[in-house]
């Protein structure tokens, strides 16, 4: 690849805005990983319960608190 196309790839990249649906998924996976994580460290410790309410309670509360610092 010469200099020319590298720079060409890098004014790109830097310019696209990508699409916000792709940022919402990722968010949404991640962030329910995020949520069992913390309910299962929890769990172990005995401060909550390991349920389907928890983690998607941690999970909305994560995904709030991401989307909030990355669209602001």
């Amino acid at each position: 690849m010469s200099e020319g196309d590298a720079d060409g790839f890098g004014e790109g990249v830097a310019a696209s805005q990508g699409d916000p649906r792709v940022l919402l998924a990722m968010n949404a996976v991640l962030s329910t990983l995020f949520g069992w994580l913390i309910v299962g460290g929890l769990s172990v410790v005995d401060v909550v319960a390991f349920d389907l309410l928890n983690v998607a309670t941690a999970a909305i509360v994560v995904f709030s608190l991401t989307y909030y610092v990355t669209m602001s």
